[in-house]
């Protein structure tokens, strides 16, 4: 029995990174220049062409030796290594803190909603008032 898993399926490897950025298929054909369906089975494919690999990797932000070396199981070992309570860590460890207040980004978004309100109130405003002087006449 073997145990051993295929880790040189690149579409496979291409689908994942593409999740990971936040990237549905229809946006990557867009990219690419196929359709979605096009994209489903360049991510079923196990070899691609080193052409289009470049191609792909441009688009998704990486290079094609990370799409070729993608492991999901060194991004896990990566953030355990890294989290900040881990003792697999033997190194110094790694402080993940805010670099801005999240309170003061909720004030800021009021405050923008509120400026937004206050246009659009004025505007109904005026649409009033130009609609009651052609009433008028």
């Amino acid at each position: 029995m073997s145990t051993a898993t295929k880790t040189s399926h690149i579409g496979r490897k291409i689908s994942r990174i593409r999740e990971l950025r936040g990237m549905k298929q229809e946006a990557l054909a867009a990219e690419l220049g196929i359709s979605q369906q096009g994209v489903s089975i360049l991510e079923q494919s196990e070899n691609i062409d080193d052409e289009k690999l470049d191609k792909i990797a441009k688009i998704l932000g990486v290079s094609k030796e990370a799409i070729e070396n993608f492991s999901e199981e060194s991004i896990f070992n990566n953030i355990q290594n890294n989290y900040e309570g881990s003792t697999i860590n033997a190194g110094p460890t790694v402080h993940h803190q805010c670099t801005f207040n999240p309170l003061d980004k909720l004030v800021e978004s009021y405050e923008e909603n509120k400026k937004l309100y206050e246009r659009l109130l004025e505007a109904e405003k005026e649409k009033i008032a130009y609609l009651e002087k052609l009433f008028d006449k």
